[in-house]
C-alpha cells in the first residue's frame, strides 16, 4: 500500500476559517489578529479576559530518548488532541513553533505527520507569523548596543574580556560559534571574541516563554546579565537601557498563534527553546491561556523525557504554577528495537527479542516520570511493521512497570487510530490522582541541583564539576541566584553525555564544561559533554531536497 507524504496530506487539508477555528474555544474574530485566513494572534486583552476561568486538566506528552527510528512525539501530540475531541472531550494542542535550523538540517519539519498533522504545515515550518525573526532581532539589539556602549567611552566600565552576551541566528552554522568581531580598525570598535547561538538557546526565546504579560517580559530582559566589569560586578540589560525598545520589537510575538489540526481542532502553536540546549516548552502564556478555554490541554516537552519532561516538570511548571494531570510518555516499536542493538536498515523484520532487550530506556523513562508524583500511560505510536508480537512486548514491559501501554494508529487514521488512547488519558486525569512536585526544592544549592538530575534522572554516579564551576555556581548563591532551578544541556540521544551509549546505561559521569547564568528567564545553564549550542548541518542537510516543484508548491518538507 501507497502511502501520501506528509506535506501531501497538509496540501488536501479541509481547512476551516481560523475565526470559526477561535469560535469553537470562544476566541471572538475581534479578539484576533489575522495572518491570512488560516492563522491568527489571540490578542492580550482577550487572554486578560479569561484569567479568572478554572484551569481544565494538562496533559503532558514526552518521549523516550530520540533515535534514526523516529518516534513521533509531536505526532501523537496532535493526535491525542483531536482523539479526546473525537471522544466527546473539549480538548486542544499546545506546542512549539518549528526552528529553521534543524529544519534545513535534520528534521525536515516540526508540525506532526501523516492524519495527526497541525495546518497550514509549510507556513509553520518557515516564517509562520515572525515570532523567531522578532526575537533574533530583539537579541540582535542588544548585541549591537552592547557594543555601541564600548565604542562611545564604555561609561559602564565593561570588561571587554567578559561580555557573555553572545549573537544569535536562525539556522545551524557551525562557523559561527566562535569569532573575533570589530576587526578593521578604530572606527569599527574594539576587536574581541564573540560568537554565535541558535536562535532558540537565546535568553531572549525563553524569556518569551516563561513570561506572563509584556510587563513581565520587559522586567525579566532588564535582568538579563550581559557582561562584567573588571571587578566581576554584573552589568545588566537595563543598564545598557535596551529593554523597552526589544520589548517593543518582541510585542506581538508575545501573542500566542492559534491554528488548527487536519480535523479542524484548535491549536496554540507558540515559543521553540530547544530542549537539549534550553527549556523546550512553548509559552507559557499559550499553556496557561489554553487552561482556561478547555476542560484538556494537551502539550508537549522536547526530545526525552530526561530532557524536555525533566525541564518541563522543574522549570515551566514551577516558575508557572502549573501542575499535569497525566504524563503520556510516546515509544514505538522500531525505537525499541534500534535501542536493542538492531541496525536502522533491519528494523522492518520481527524481532521480539530486541524490543524486549531495548525497553530499559522506556522503563527508566516511566520511572522518572513517577518519581514527580503523576500518572503515567505509555503510547505505542504504531507503524506499519510492528507486529502483534512485538507490541505485546512492550505492553508486557509496561505493565511490569506499573503502567499501561495504549497502540495509537493516529498517523494512520487520525482521531479513530488514537481513540483509544484518548479514552485512557481522559481516565487517568480525571481520576485525579496526580499529585505533582519537582524533584528539587528552591533552597537547594545550585550544585546539589545538579548532582540531583544527575543522579536520579540520569542515574550517572556523580556529576563532574572542577573547582572554577563550583566557585562560580556558590558566586551566583552570594548574589541570590541560588533559588533558581537549573537547566541541563546536553545530548538528547542517550541518558549519558555519549550519544551513542543507548538503552539504560549506568557506571558513567555527567562531565559539567560550563555553566551560564540566565537571570531574566531564571535558571542556570548547565552545558554538558560536547553539547553545542549552535548545532552545525549534517554530512546531507534537509535543504538540500527542499525546493519549489512546477507548481509553485514546496516540496522536501515533512
Amino acid at each position: 500500500m501507497a502511502y501520501k507524504s506528509d506535506i501531501e496530506i497538509a496540501r488536501e487539508a479541509q481547512k476551516k476559517p481560523i475565526q470559526e477555528i477561535g469560535a469553537k474555544i470562544g476566541i471572538d474574530s475581534a479578539d484576533l489578529l489575522p495572518y491570512g485566513h488560516d492563522k491568527a494572534k489571540v490578542s492580550q486583552s482577550f487572554i486578560n479576559s479569561v484569567q479568572g476561568r478554572e484551569d481544565g486538566k494538562l496533559i503532558l506528552v514526552t518521549a523516550i530518548n530520540p533515535t534514526p527510528a523516529g518516534e513521533g512525539k509531536t505526532t501523537t501530540t496532535v493526535g491525542l488532541g483531536d482523539g479526546l475531541n473525537r471522544i466527546g472531550k473539549n480538548a486542544m494542542v499546545c506546542i512549539r513553533e518549528a526552528s529553521l535550523g534543524p529544519n534545513f538540517g535534520m528534521k525536515g519539519g516540526a508540525a506532526g505527520g501523516g492524519y495527526a498533522q497541525i495546518v497550514p504545515m509549510e507556513e509553520m515550518n518557515l516564517h509562520f507569523t515572525g515570532d523567531f525573526h522578532a526575537i533574533t532581532s530583539a537579541h540582535s539589539l542588544l548585541s549591537a548596543m552592547i557594543d555601541n556602549h564600548i565604542y562611545w567611552g564604555n561609561s559602564l566600565e565593561i570588561d571587554t574580556r567578559r561580555v557573555v552576551w553572545r549573537r544569535v541566528v536562525d539556522m545551524n552554522d557551525r562557523a559561527l560559534r566562535q569569532i573575533t568581531a570589530s576587526l578593521g580598525g578604530v572606527a569599527n570598535g574594539f576587536p574581541r571574541e564573540a560568537g554565535f547561538d541558535i536562535t532558540v538557546a537565546s535568553e531572549v526565546m525563553a524569556i518569551l516563554c516563561l513570561a506572563k504579560d509584556l510587563a513581565d517580559l520587559q522586567n525579566r530582559l532588564g535582568d538579563m546579565i550581559v557582561a562584567y566589569r573588571r571587578d566581576r560586578s554584573p552589568v545588566f540589560c537595563r543598564d545598557i537601557k535596551a529593554d523597552g525598545a526589544m520589548t517593543v520589537l518582541l510585542k506581538d510575538a508575545m501573542q500566542p498563534n492559534i491554528v488548527q489540526t487536519l480535523e479542524n481542532n484548535p491549536a496554540f502553536v507558540h515559543g521553540g527553546p530547544f530542549a537539549n540546549i534550553a527549556h523546550g516548552c512553548n509559552s507559557v502564556i499559550a499553556t496557561s491561556t489554553a487552561l482556561k478555554l478547555t476542560d484538556y490541554v494537551v502539550t508537549e516537552a522536547g526530545f526525552g523525557a530526561d530532557l524536555g519532561a525533566e525541564k518541563f516538570m522543574n522549570i515551566k511548571c514551577r516558575k508557572a504554577g502549573l501542575a499535569p494531570s497525566v504524563v503520556v510518555c510516546v515509544a514505538t516499536v522500531r525505537a525499541m528495537k534500534m535501542n536493542g542493538g538492531v541496525a536502522k536498515a533491519d528494523l522492518g523484520a520481527e524481532n521480539v527479542d530486541a524490543v524486549k532487550a531495548g525497553c530499559p530506556n522506556l522503563g527508566r523513562h516511566i520511572e522518572n516520570l513517577k518519581s514527580f508524583g503523576v500518572p503515567v500511560v505509555v503510547a505505542i505510536n504504531h507503524f506499519v511493521t510492528d507486529t502483534d508480537a512485538e507490541v505485546q512486548a512492550i505492553k508486557d514491559f509496561v505493565a511490569s512497570h506499573g503502567a499501561e501501554a495504549v497502540l495509537s494508529r493516529h498517523w494512520e487514521l487520525g482521531s479513530e487510530g488514537s481513540a483509544d488512547l484518548a479514552t485512557k488519558v481522559a481516565e487517568l486525569a480525571d481520576a485525579g490522582t496526580a499529585n505533582f512536585a519537582p524533584i528539587y526544592p528552591d533552597e537547594m544549592s545550585l550544585a546539589n541541583k545538579i548532582q540531583t538530575i544527575a543522579k536520579r534522572i540520569y542515574r550517572a554516579d556523580e556529576a563532574l564539576m572542577d573547582q572554577k564551576i563550583r566557585d562560580q555556581l556558590k558566586l551566583w548563591e552570594e548574589q541570590g541566584y541560588g533559588h533558581l532551578p537549573v537547566c541541563m544541556a546536553k545530548t538528547q540521544y542517550s541518558f549519558s553525555t555519549d550519544p551513542t551509549l543507548r538503552g539504560a546505561p549506568t557506571g558513567f559521569s555527567v562531565p559539567v564544561r560550563e555553566v551560564r547564568l540566565s537571570a531574566g528567564a531564571g535558571f542556570v545553564v548547565v552545558v554538558c559533554g560536547e553539547i553545542m549550542t549552535m548545532p552545525g548541518l549534517p554530512r546531507v542537510p534537509s535543504a538540500e531536497s527542499i525546493h519549489l516543484n512546477d507548481a509553485g508548491q514546496i516540496e522536501g518538507l515533512f
